[in-house]
């Protein structure tokens, strides 16, 4: 098993320390520790936690509280994993084997491609449709069926999107679960940005649409807690007892000072004032950029996000994406996501979910740096 570099996260993992600017997180500014556990009681269990090996698949007390966020759902139908991210791995190095067809909503998070080909797979893109010139993300589910065929392990979707932003709907998703179940194949969706919608409606689900869903999330992007590396798979009993045999050899189990801090932040009373946290950063800071935008028409571009403190924004420079951030980053000291890691090049991805002063710096950064740049190629020297 051979993996190839996994681009997006090792320019974070070299850069996002060491610039004075990063707009390359696609979450909100997280939360400290005493503000999870604000009571004293809290701060007292953390304190007296063990570190010892905790319940490797999660304590039942932390699955049975995101088993309630799946309507039907019980502590069997959970693993807890270390991250979304781990999530992802152990169901596609369960599920893929060599020649398997894996069909993934593009653009999208490049983990699956990865794992998909290290693992013998083959990957097809289902590209969204639209865009800026269309002023919205569409489905094209036709498109979706004629790639659907026997060889299909699984289609994999992330909803809400990254890096669009955007949503599927009910009716979508009980579609893309039909065409999967023509031919047996998994529906893996990938829901880590559920919660932070911009117009406060909850995103729907592919929980219980179907038979083989695999829903995956985690506390990172929509509860503002990255660092407790908490994530986890919704899916079949009998899958996830599958999954949990993978995690016996990837990571093992999630650290308990996260499982405690988890079950703390899952607290109904608690997610609620989580969610309605990332909710007002990203209404209150997507405003920001769309006029950060606007007094560029013409020569940058976006539809805007529903959900996700990301922005995924077209531009008209005669440069490649990679050279650009590249430069910005070695000029500015700032750090963005260039489409080259979604296999979009004249695209980049902006992270708005910092403070908003820090937010306004970066982009006052970003929008100078774009302003001097060359628009057309018989101007560039």
């Amino acid at each position: 098993m051979k993996l190839e570099p996994f681009a997006l996260e090792r320019l974070q993992s070299i850069w996002e320390n060491r610039v004075a600017w990063n707009l390359s997180e696609s979450g909100v500014h997280p939360l400290r520790v005493e503000e999870v556990a604000g009571s004293a009681d809290e701060r007292a269990a953390i304190l007296a936690q063990e570190l010892g090996y905790g319940q490797t698949n999660g304590t039942p007390d932390l699955r049975s509280a995101i088993a309630a966020l799946y309507p039907g759902a019980t502590t069997d139908h959970i693993l807890v994993t270390n991250g979304g991210s781990e999530a992802n791995c152990v169901a596609l190095m369960h599920l893929i084997r060599p020649g398997d067809e894996v069909v993934m909503m593009a653009p999208n998070y490049m983990q699956a491609p990865g794992l998909v080909r290290a693992l013998g797979g083959s990957l097809l893109p289902w590209r969204l449709a639209g865009g800026p010139d269309e002023g919205r993300w569409r489905m094209d589910l036709e498109a979706l069926a004629a790639l659907v065929t026997s060889r299909t392990r699984a289609i994999f979707i992330c909803n809400p999107n990254n890096p669009t932003g955007a949503r599927m709907t009910e009716a979508d998703l009980d579609e893309v679960c039909r065409i999967a179940s023509r031919n047996g194949a998994w529906v893996i969706a990938d829901e880590i940005y559920r919660g932070a919608e911009l117009d406060g409606v909850e995103t729907a689900s592919a929980w219980g649409r179907y038979e083989r869903v695999l829903v995956t999330s985690g506390l990172s992007k929509a509860y503002g807690l990255p660092g407790l590396r908490i994530g986890w798979v919704t899916g079949p009993p009998a899958l996830i007892d599958e999954l949990w045999g993978v995690h016996d050899y990837t990571t093992i189990a999630p650290g308990v000072l996260g499982d405690r801090l988890a079950r703390i932040a899952l607290a109904p009373a608690k997610r609620e004032l989580l969610i309605a946290r990332t909710r007002g950063i990203v209404g209150a800071n997507y405003p920001v950029v769309k006029r950060w935008i606007d007094r560029r028409r013409g020569l940058i571009s976006h539809v805007a996000p529903e959900a996700g403190a990301i922005v995924f924004i077209r531009y008209r420079h005669p440069i490649n994406s990679s050279t650009l951030i590249a430069r910005l980053r070695e000029e500015r000291s700032l750090l963005v996501v260039p489409g080259d890691h979604f296999e979009m090049d004249g695209y980049l991805r902006l992270g708005f979910g910092s403070d908003p002063d820090y937010l306004n710096g970066a982009l006052d950064l970003l929008g100078e740096f774009l302003d001097a740049l060359p628009t057309s190629a018989s101007d560039v020297p």
